[in-house]
């Protein structure tokens, strides 16, 4: 089995199956995940309660309703921290989403009850507090499961299996609605299988590797307490990162590269809607026929368009992101994104036609989900139980969301306010991805000391 795994990544005797099953269960998250994403936008339209509202105005509301509503229930989930083993905690979460998830099927519009006022919105709110806590819960235990030797090999690995999940739910539910297996009123039912095979996966890694132990590093600004029975220091999830300086900038940079992404998605559709309304016209199309054109053409448009995002990501993820990690260390790989985001922004700016803008974002967007995605994992490499548990959750949920947030305020201020040309955007993005680089220049320095301080001799680390 490990002969077949080196073809991704170094696996030494023994490692396997441990991580092949750490690889299929993020795969089963990551396939619900994208078994329950497709239905957001249908309940909104059905539920009828955004009427007089343009999508940028829904997507501003609700981004910053979903960052609103993590704050307590990020502070819920660190108090559960201190409560639980890690295999119990997550057990327990997953099956509060499971909960929430059969009484969503059951409230949905036009099924059981013809309309239940706000649970578009509602609906809404819950997945994209869903797709970030779930998946960062998962990530959480990956890196409190390896030490950051075994970590830096192995993590690169099991995120080809999130890229093809991510890929793989997506694909199945056309197939699936079109023969009846799983009609679309069916596939929160759908998800909960996957979700609940992942529960037992946990478990099963957690029994096999429940004695790791990680020596614990010194983070300014945070009492850290070592794993092997010592004491630990009772804090908050939203204390433990606002009142430490590394997390906190590791939190600022998830900030940013969201704003930055969703910024760029933004202005794609911005771009190919000027152009389809363009081509409309050229074609002597008016009225509904305008409106079916443009529908057809942008939804073949993002199809294309995700389709060859999932094939660089894949491509990137199983070819290049454990070769970047091996030979270029932690740096390389943390400073890929932004470089790549500073180069295509600059590009959308100065050229802002719609190949230039969906060739630049392709990169974009497939280095986040793979070289990025790994990134963000090994990071937390050297963190103890406690501060992965809390840290991780908080910055991965609250601060990707708020990303999306200032995003969407971009839009409003841009559109509404100063009618903004496009270039104003590329612009902004630009700016954005410059202190994004200092900011991540400053993480790789402090990444580079901690694992120094993991690695140094019994005595030599420790709390501060």
């Amino acid at each position: 089995m490990e002969r077949g795994l080196r073809a991704f990544t170094d696996v030494r005797p023994g490692e396997g199956r441990t991580a092949l099953v750490m690889f299929t269960n993020v795969f089963l998250i990551l396939c619900a995940y994208y078994f329950v994403k497709p239905l957001r936008e249908g309940w909104l339209a059905a539920s009828g309660e955004v009427a007089g509202f343009s999508k940028i105005e829904v997507r501003a509301y609700t981004s910053f309703g979903q960052s609103l509503l993590l704050v307590p229930v990020v502070a819920a989930y660190g108090r559960l921290v201190e409560r639980w083993p890690r295999a119990q905690l997550i057990q327990r979460a997953t099956l509060f989403c499971m909960a929430t998830m059969l009484a969503f099927w059951a409230l949905q519009p036009n099924f059981l009850f013809r309309h239940v006022p706000g649970i578009g919105i509602a609906f809404y709110l819950w997945v994209g507090m869903f797709a970030v806590f779930v998946v960062a819960q998962f990530w959480a235990f990956a890196a409190d499961v390896y030490t950051q030797e075994r970590g830096n090999r192995l993590l690169p690995m099991i995120a080809i299996g999130a890229t093809a999940g991510g890929a793989a739910g997506s694909y199945l539910i056309e197939p699936l609605g079109r023969t009846g297996l799983v009609p679309a009123e069916h596939l929160l039912l759908a998800a909960l299988v996957p979700l609940g095979a992942s529960i037992w996966m946990t478990r099963l890694v957690d029994g096999w590797e429940g004695g790791v132990v990680k020596r614990p590093v010194r983070i300014d600004g945070a009492a850290d307490a070592a794993q092997g029975g010592a004491a630990r220091v009772r804090r908050g999830a939203l204390r433990l990162v606002f009142g430490t300086r590394y997390l906190l900038v590791v939190g600022v940079i998830m900030l940013l590269a969201n704003w930055v992404k969703t910024n760029g998605e933004n202005q794609l559709y911005d771009v190919l809607q000027r152009t389809l309304e363009a081509n409309a016209a050229t074609q002597g199309l008016a009225g509904d026929a305008v409106k079916g054109f443009v529908k057809a053409e942008t939804t073949a448009f993002f199809g294309g368009f995700y389709f060859w995002v999932n094939v660089l990501a894949l491509a990137l993820q199983a070819l290049v992101a454990s070769r970047v990690l091996r030979y270029g260390g932690f740096g390389a790989l943390f400073l890929m994104l932004p470089v790549i985001a500073l180069l295509s922004y600059a590009s959308m700016l100065l050229l802002p036609l719609l190949w230039v803008v969906r060739a630049m974002q392709i990169p974009v967007n497939a280095t986040d989900y793979s070289i990025q995605n790994t990134a963000r994992h090994v990071l937390w490499l050297p963190m103890s139980q406690e501060v992965t548990f809390k840290g991780k959750p908080t910055v991965d949920s609250l601060f990707v969301r708020a990303g999306d947030g200032m995003a969407a305020l971009t839009v409003l201020v841009g559109v509404q306010l100063v009618s903004a040309p496009i270039q104003t955007f590329f612009a902004w993005n630009v700016l954005l991805v410059a202190a994004w680089l200092v900011a991540a220049a400053w993480v790789v320095r402090e990444h580079r000391r901690m694992s120094r301080d993991a690695h140094a001799p019994h005595g030599l680390g420790g709390a501060s």
